[in-house]
């Protein structure tokens, strides 16, 4: 049936009628879409013969239609027919008459880009490859016909160039000819057509292809566009092969620059491509053109203000910013000339200086002192194309800026921001001049700038607000201003506002806030939205001088307030907006709050603005001018009660943090019955499932009991509803910081509240560590959480409570039995709780009866009397400290516990900034260092951290004491005290850091020591260096880089055998140092990216790593995605040699008969080895590399491992 219909159609496409072609054609078009179609041996004839027929036709739109044809019948019909057409078509392009030559040209294109299989590809290409070659070498072919055989040869290629491999040579002499042909359009085909071929070409024929080009550009007499079109072949192919072109930089880098430097003044075009094609070597061959790239920089730089046919007499540094013939500024884009082409060299230097900022963060200083005082001369560049790409080079080096100093606050002399500010007045003056051009392009990208360096500095402008507050009043208000234009200006104005002290803006806010008003205003939501959190800015900054300013603010705002048509992002900037103005003026508001507030109210029952709604009033309960809230305060209340069942987490959390601040400010004019039906609804969200919830839940169950008007009910209700969730809390092994916080307050709460009986809640606590049948054992990290509670309502219930529970735990201990080794166990823990908060020197011998828990056969108990001990003498040094030293010298059993308990006294002290007496400090540092030798391992990691912990309180006796021994003949003490030194390096600025800061060498140069456990806490500690304090380090680097690399090789000698009789089995004793070397790099490359040249790492170090042990693999695979996302071009140049080792990762399977964890362990590989591939695969110009391109066709093969990279990427 079908085919009948089909005929029918193929007849009314032979009519005379030109309309009745069209219409079969385009039913012809529908019937082969359609996925059911098939066709048999003798319609495939009828169909392939037609629509070529049909190409021919004299309509256009009828010819247009049967192109589109091809695109079904090629997948429709078999193999020898889409040969026979493609032969066909190649007939009529290379022999047929002019006018049918473009459709036949349109059809080929069509026709390789549908074919998907292999077998079809290869057929096509015997028979297509030979003629288009004939028509591109063919001797008396007309240009026309070159050109449509070069273009179709290049989609080819593009696709199927890796199947041509046979043909590779015999494709690459041709192309090379074409290069010297006389016609200016076959010569830019074929560069295009020899990028093309490239890409799947081997090392030795692009070897060829690029000395063939080189040579064409060193002999002499060379036409001059013979040379240019040479110069684009080197951009063209760097930009194809990318870092496979490296190892030909070497002949090709000099030859531009000199041509760069020789070119005669008129001959800009090959100055262009010359800078182009250095710029894309810079950007895909990294490693390679590493030695050439201050030769780079000065010819750059040379370049970017190339004008010989201009010459600029505007530079008299006037500054006159009120010069009232602002126009007249426009004078430097007077001079025209359409035959001056200078401009293309300009923009090609600003590009090629862009690609040297992108890709060298280490030379980022260099810059600054050299290419930012050029690029800030720049900005006056008269053409407004080139004058875009300088602001964008600028905004380049802005955000490398950023990029290599995210985190530092470091200002001295040698770092990129403090140079960049040094540019700061320069950057402003010029800034303004363009500000005032008539060019609102110029004027976004001035904006543009603007808003990248308060994001880089963001105080730097707090002396120039006055000299920019024009330019924004200017782009604002100017009717010849765009949409985009004002956005940028107001974002700018926003970030300016937030970033700077209120104090600076105060004389221009009548300057700032019309314009942003009248903003407010405007009919394009995006500019109001963003007027809207320019006005949230303001309100911050106006608090202290408002009065003129607070009704027009309110007035714009509550405008957009009650307009309910309106775009989402205005109604959610007007509701934020209006809180912050409430919570701000509100004072100055009393008229106007009735009207308000109710339609704040009203947004909250609306489902799309209710969170901003929350939030805002959020805002207005936490304002210390008391708004006046009586209109609106139950039916909020009530609303917000009801938020609390809703499925919307951010809403459910937004709900708790509100009602906590509207109880705290407004409890006395709630009713009290509202209470209950909040503690009832908020009991269901406490569990350790949602612990930050969880935390805020707490929190306002706390504020709900301490109202002093609270109920009995409210007691009863707490009791019944949240007491059981809480003691169910206790047990989670996940409890941890802000949510134990509230747990322990809320139990402090409960004690407060003299509804709650202090024993009966004791007396809940300690039994919720008791194992239950169902689940066993308590978590360990659960009765620390027990203890602390225990030990908050102690001491909230008083001393008298306190003294019979510490009583009632020492008898605990008292009791021989060691039955109930969970109760022992968490006794001991409370006295430790509780002696820390509380001098329990009144209880005669408790350190003796909890010394003897030392003998327990427990080691969990050992534990704890070790940590009750240390904590009771934080609660009264003078008393137990000495006890401690003392036992710590007579019982050598003992010694490791004491040492415990030692060091938790240490690092107490160390947090609370307190202070040991002198003579303490002499004996705590004479036993620590007769113990740094110890056998034990864990005995020196302690004696480790509280000398560490000690350098904290006493850096000038610490730091000497320490680097003495580094020189110690025993390894185990030069290892001690490093990691002493890592453990006194914290996060927050300690006095330890301007002493240690001189001799911070002497412990890291340790890294080249002999003993490998010395190596590694070296390792550690130049890892903590760099986490928490990379300026002290910055200077070293250069030299440790080296050596830290070094750590990163399998060792031979390290590996060692053990025969274990039955068996022999391989230890590789310097596995632990290579995994601590990998994982120091991972936070060097986050802290001291400028430092770092990750060229030099990728091979062979973090290669090897990729191919190493399982431990070490996992931070080479997160370093690697790190690397992408910061040094991409480094990556690239190097992706061919990192895709084995990944390839041999995911393809691993573990022996038969692995254990589960084996097996685990590989799919957690596997896993992370996918993640590096997926950020691979996010690199721009990863396409060069056939290697991974292969990689990436075997994973979409495998289902299992597809599911995979599928899951992580969507992650």
């Amino acid at each position: 049936m079908a085919n009948l219909q089909i005929t029918g159609i193929l007849e009314k496409m032979t009519g005379k009628d030109k309309d009745y072609r069209y219409m079969a054609t385009s039913d012809l078009l529908n019937e082969l879409n359609k996925e059911g179609f098939k066709a048999d041996s003798d319609l495939e004839i009828k169909l392939s013969n037609i629509v070529l027929q049909q190409l021919n036709d004299v309509a256009g739109d009828v010819s247009g239609l049967a192109v589109k044809c091809l695109a079904p019948l090629v997948k429709k019909v078999g193999e020898p027919r889409v040969v026979e057409m493609t032969n066909k078509l190649c007939e009529k392009l290379l022999n047929g008459k002019d006018q049918h030559r473009d459709i036949a040209s349109i059809a080929l294109k069509m026709i390789i880009a549908e074919v998907s299989t292999p077998s079809l590809a290869q057929s096509i290409l015997i028979s297509l490859s030979p003629q288009l070659m004939r028509g591109i070498t063919g001797p008396g072919t007309s240009t026309e016909i070159k050109c449509e055989c070069l273009d179709i040869l290049c989609d080819v290629l593009n696709k199927f160039g890796n199947l041509m491999v046979t043909d590779h040579e015999i494709l690459l002499n041709a192309l090379l000819s074409q290069l010297s042909s006389n016609q200016a359009s076959v010569r830019k085909k074929t560069v295009s057509c020899i990028a093309s071929l490239s890409s799947s070409l081997s090392d030795d024929l692009l070897a060829k292809t690029t000395i063939e080009v080189v040579r064409n550009l060193g002999s002499k007499g060379t036409k001059s566009e013979l040379i240019r079109t040479n110069i684009q072949m080197i951009g063209a192919l760097s930009r194809a092969v990318g870092y496979r072109f490296g190892p030909h930089l070497e002949d090709t880098v000099p030859v531009l620059i000199s041509y760069c430097t020789t070119a005669s003044e008129n001959d800009e075009e090959l100055r262009e491509y010359s800078l182009q094609a250095l710029e894309s070597f810079l950007l895909r061959c990294p490693r390679d053109i590493y030695s050439y790239c201050d030769e780079i920089l000065r010819l750059v730089l040379e370049y970017l203000s190339y004008d010989p046919n201009f010459t600029d007499n505007m530079e008299e540094d006037t500054d006159d910013e009120n010069d009232a013939e602002e126009e007249d500024d426009e004078s430097a884009n007077e001079y025209t000339d359409d035959e001056d082409v200078s401009w293309k060299v300009r923009r090609a230097a600003a590009k090629c200086l862009a690609a040297l900022i992108v890709s060298r963060p280490e030379m980022l200083c260099k810059l600054y002192e050299e290419a930012c005082p050029k690029l800030i001369d720049r900005f006056k560049e008269r053409e407004e194309n080139v004058k875009m790409d300088v602001s964008n080079t600028f905004i380049e080096l802005l955000r490398q800026t950023g990029n290599v100093t995210k985190g530092q606050n470091d200002m001295n002399e040698l770092s990129p921001r403090w140079l960049l500010k040094q540019e700061v007045p320069k950057i402003v003056k010029s800034i303004n001049r363009q500000l005032r051009e008539k060019s609102i392009k110029t004027k976004v990208g001035a904006f543009s700038i603007l808003k990248e360096l308060v994001v880089v500095l963001p105080d730097c402008l707090a002396d120039h607000i006055g000299t920019l507050i024009p330019g924004i009043e200017k782009a604002l208000n100017d009717k010849s201003s765009t949409s985009n234009l004002k956005i940028e200006a107001l974002i700018f104005a926003r970030l300016v506002l937030a970033s700077h002290t209120p104090s600076v803006f105060h004389p221009y806010i009548k300057a700032l806030s019309s314009p942003v008003l009248s903003a407010v205003g405007e009919r394009y939501y995006k500019v109001t939205a963003e007027a809207l959190r320019v006005c949230g800015e303001l309100v911050r900054v106006l608090r202290s001088n408002l009065e003129p300013y607070v009704h027009p603010i309110y007035s714009a705002i509550m405008s957009r307030l009650t307009n309910q048509d309106q775009d989402q992002e205005v109604k959610e900037c007007a509701i934020s907006c209006m809180g912050l103005v409430i919570s701000t003026f509100g004072d100055n508001l009393g008229a106007e709050l009735p009207a308000c507030l109710p339609v704040l109210v009203d947004r909250m029952g609306n489902e799309i603005t209710r969170l901003t709604a929350v939030k805002a009033f959020a805002v207005i309960a936490a304002s210390p001018l008391r708004i006046d809230l009586s209109c609106v305060l139950e039916h909020v209340i009530s609303e917000l009660t009801g938020f609390l069942r809703k499925a919307n987490r951010a809403l459910r959390q937004a709900t708790l943090g509100t009602l906590n601040s509207l109880i705290v400010a407004y409890g006395d004019k709630i009713c009290p019955s509202a209470y209950e039906v909040i503690i009832v609804e908020l009991s269901t969200l406490i569990s350790d499932s949602d612990l930050h919830m969880t935390a805020l839940a707490l929190e306002l169950c706390c504020t709900l009991m301490a109202d002093k008007r609270s109920s009995q009910n409210v007691g009863s209700a707490v009791r019944s509803r949240v007491l059981p969730q809480a003691l169910t809390l206790i047990k989670s092994s996940l409890l941890q910081g802000q949510a134990l916080l509230a747990l322990q307050n809320f139990f402090a709460g409960l004690v407060y509240s003299a509804n709650t009986s202090f024993d009966s809640l004791l007396e809940s606590l300690l039994s919720s560590a008791n194992p239950s049948p169902q689940s066993g054992g308590v978590a360990k990290q659960a009765l620390y959480s027990i203890a602390q509670c225990v030990a908050v309502i102690c001491l909230t219930a008083g001393d008298q409570k306190c003294s019979s529970t510490v009583k009632m735990l020492t008898d605990i201990l008292k009791d021989d039995g060691t039955s109930n080794s969970a109760k022992q166990h968490l006794a001991l823990l409370c006295l430790g709780e509780i002696g820390r908060r509380k001098d329990l020197s009144s209880h005669a011998h408790i350190e003796t009866i909890i010394i003897e828990s030392f003998q327990s056969p427990f080691e969990e108990i050992k534990s704890a009397a070790s940590y009750a001990l240390g904590n009771i003498a934080v609660g009264n040094l003078s008393k137990y400290l000495p006890f401690i030293l003392d036992q710590i010298d007579n019982q050598q059993k003992k010694q490791y516990l004491l040492l415990h308990s030692l060091k938790e006294v240490i690092v107490r002290q160390s947090v609370d900034k307190a202070e040991f007496h002198d003579s303490s400090v002499e004996k705590i540092l004479k036993l620590l260092f007769n113990h740094c030798e110890s056998e034990e391992e864990g005995v020196r990691n302690v004696v480790a951290e509280c000398l560490g912990k000690i350098a904290l309180i006493e850096p000038v006796k610490l730091i000497p004491a320490l680097k003495i021994r580094t020189t110690s003949p025993a390894a185990f003490t030069r290892a001690t005290v490093v990691i002493a030194v890592k453990y006194s390096i914290v996060e927050r600025p300690e006095n330890i850091d301007e002493i240690i800061y001189p001799e911070i060498s002497s412990f890291l140069m340790l890294i080249k020591d002999q003993d490998r456990h010395v190596r590694r806490a070296a390792v550690l500690a130049l890892s903590t260096f760099a986490h928490n304090k990379p300026n002290l380090i910055k200077g070293l680097l250069p030299e440790l880089l080296p050596l830290l690399y070094d750590q990163t090789i399998v060792k031979k000698e390290l590996i060692r055998t053990v025969d274990l009789g039955p068996f022999k089995h391989i230890v590789d004793d310097g596995l632990e140092l290579r995994k601590a070397a990998f994982e120091c790099v991972d936070t060097l490359l986050g802290s001291c990216l400028d430092q770092v040249n990750p060229s030099s790492f990728i091979v062979p170090y973090l290669k090897s790593g990729l191919d190493d042990h399982y431990d070490v693999k996992m931070p080479c695979h997160l370093i690697l995605s790190k690397l992408v996302d910061k040094c991409p071009s480094a990556v690239l140049a190097v992706l061919d040699s990192l895709v084995d080792p990944l390839q041999k990762t995911i393809n691993f399977k573990p022996k038969q008969n692995a254990v589960k964890q084996e097996v685990d362990r590989n799919e957690d590989m596997i896993r992370s080895a996918l993640r590096a591939i997926a950020s691979l695969n996010r690199i721009s110009g990863g396409d060069c590399s056939l290697k991974f391109k292969n990689l990436m066709s075997e994973i979409s093969k495998s289902p299992t491992l597809w599911d995979k990279y599928y899951s992580i990427r969507n992650e």
